[in-house]
């Protein structure tokens, strides 16, 4: 009964538009209103659920995105087009490739997509490729992003289960992140052949190749700094996301000299409005907790789930997950689901690193997927397409990315093998 008004309210409040994070919190506590709960308890959860140290990162992670999109996102995508332009379909390869070092900075598909996405798209269509295609390989690719650390996600995802290191999921997100761009890659090449999409006919010089490379391995050094200092012990991920802030204003300041101090003032209210929405969605989300471990939600399903096994657990999980990311953001998909299902992938004897990977690909996916499809909404307005045009676009590119899930999901070593050197697993 509980449960039943639980999800009602939820799914009333999301079908006449109130934002998740408020329909969160007004379902939690109408549910609550009919338990022997005292509601002082909601407030309490409220700011519990925030008051985290871990979760200081958020807003550093978004703000060194912020400052890197002055100069570094073009940098990033001409280098990637010096290496890749002379093959056919090359601006679409160099798409992918910018995603995957962006993605490594920001740790987020929707910055990605909106920063790359207005120099790439208009790139690409200016150079005959299709609009459609142009934004449905923009809105792909920006799902790397948050696999291939540092991932906002991952960090959501390492408070909401607990006692899983955010180090060593930013470890198993490597290779998955790096398929999942190989993938998209030669799909495109594919797809270029096929529609006869242009490549660079003009040869690149050494010293264009070696200019290219100096300014993109600036860029590239954010992620290695991050994950080296991370991984190596020698700062917290709360620390890294600092660091990386104070790296990227030195880059983008001193070296490029391309970012004005006049520019920060709106780089920090857009940090402060994106961080907002994100510590709002912790915050409610824990009152809807709270109601779901009441009612031992957990048990019931491992009930049902524990019997079918590893192979068929993970099946249910993969099937769940892309259904649930196709209506539901991530972040309170990943705090409302992620508590439930990971005690469960530990009894059947998933680890709880690889899980996590599992968890996160399944509903990245989800952004480029209808009815929600996040990353749709936004590349659909920069190439100026409709947005059923898009969906349409990215489905070849969707069946890649579901296809790479697969291959992750039921073979551990590729998320576990860089783990497993690093020492975070046994």
């Amino acid at each position: 009964m509980i449960l039943a008004i639980l999800l009602i309210g939820l799914f009333f409040t999301m079908a006449i538009g109130v934002p998740i994070a408020w329909a969160l919190g007004i379902s939690g506590l109408g549910a609550l209103l009919f338990m022997d709960v005292p509601l002082n308890v909601v407030p309490q959860k409220i700011y519990t659920g925030i008051d985290i140290f871990v979760l200081m990162c958020v807003p550093f992670f978004i703000l060194a995105g912020e400052i890197m999109r002055v100069g570094i996102t073009k940098r990033l995508l001409d280098f990637a087009v010096l290496v890749v332009g002379g093959i056919r379909g090359g601006l679409s390869l160099a798409n992918v490739i910018a995603s995957m070092v962006f993605g490594g900075i920001t740790g987020s598909a929707i910055a990605d997509s909106s920063a790359l996405g207005s120099v790439e798209i208009p790139m690409m269509t200016k150079n005959g490729y299709d609009a459609p295609f142009s934004a449905a390989i923009t809105g792909a690719s920006a799902c790397i992003g948050p696999i291939i650390p540092p991932s906002i996600p991952v960090v959501i995802y390492s408070m909401a289960v607990g006692g899983v290191s955010i180090g060593a999921l930013f470890a198993a997100g490597m290779i998955p992140g790096i398929l999942v761009g190989v993938a998209l890659m030669i799909a495109c090449y594919v797809i270029s052949r096929i529609r006869n999409y242009p490549k660079r006919d003009q040869k690149v010089t050494a010293r264009e190749f070696l200019e290219g490379l100096r300014d993109a391995t600036l860029a590239i050094m954010t992620p290695v700094i991050i994950l080296g200092g991370i991984i190596g012990g020698i700062f917290s991920p709360t620390e890294a996301a600092a660091v990386a802030v104070i790296y990227s204003f030195i880059i983008s300041y001193f070296v490029f000299r391309e970012l004005k101090l006049s520019d920060l003032p709106q780089m920090f209210v857009r940090t402060a409005v994106t961080s907002s929405i994100v510590l709002i969605i912790i915050a409610t989300s824990n009152i809807f907790g709270l109601v779901i471990a009441f009612e031992q939600l957990a048990l019931k399903l491992a009930a049902i789930l524990e019997p079918m096994g590893y192979v068929g657990f993970l099946l249910t999980v993969n099937i769940m997950f892309l259904i649930i990311g196709t209506f539901l953001d991530n972040n309170p998909a990943i705090l409302i689901l992620a508590p439930i299902f990971a005690p469960i992938a530990a009894a059947v004897g998933v680890n709880p690193i690889h899980f996590g990977i599992i968890v996160i690909m399944n509903l990245m996916i989800g952004l480029i997927t209808p009815p929600l499809g996040e990353v749709l909404f936004i590349v659909a307005p920069l190439a100026k397409v409709s947005f059923e045009d898009v969906a349409k676009a990215v489905t070849p590119f969707t069946l890649v990315e579901i296809g790479v899930l697969l291959l992750v999901t039921y073979v551990p070593v590729i998320s576990l093998w860089i783990p497993r050197l690093l020492g975070y697993v046994q």
